[in-house]
């Protein structure tokens, strides 16, 4: 399972986590598995996602469909940042 963690500023933090709780078949879609998200008073999002494919994911955050979605939640598109997290600190 990969791990990717996508950064991103938004208009309004409170509409955007109403609204992205309604794209489910959409990240599911992109092969995740699993989400962990936060939200700050800055307007800022953070979320982790286990992702079955790598490629998918990526195809999939770049079509029509998904910035349709990041459009309707108030994303600032150009303010998007992703890693794929591909090393690991075991303590």
């Amino acid at each position: 399972m990969s791990k990717i963690l996508l950064t991103a500023q938004v208009q309004d933090a409170a509409k955007w986590e109403k609204s992205f709780r309604t794209h489910e078949e959409l990240l599911k879609s992109m092969s995740s598995t699993t989400i962990h998200y936060t939200v700050t008073k800055g307007n800022e999002v953070a979320m982790y996602a286990e992702v079955k494919d790598v490629a998918k994911y990526f195809e999939v955050l770049e079509s029509k469909a998904t910035a349709e979605a990041m459009a309707q939640d108030g994303v600032k598109r150009e303010t998007v940042k992703t890693f794929v997290l591909d090393k690991e600190f075991k303590l």
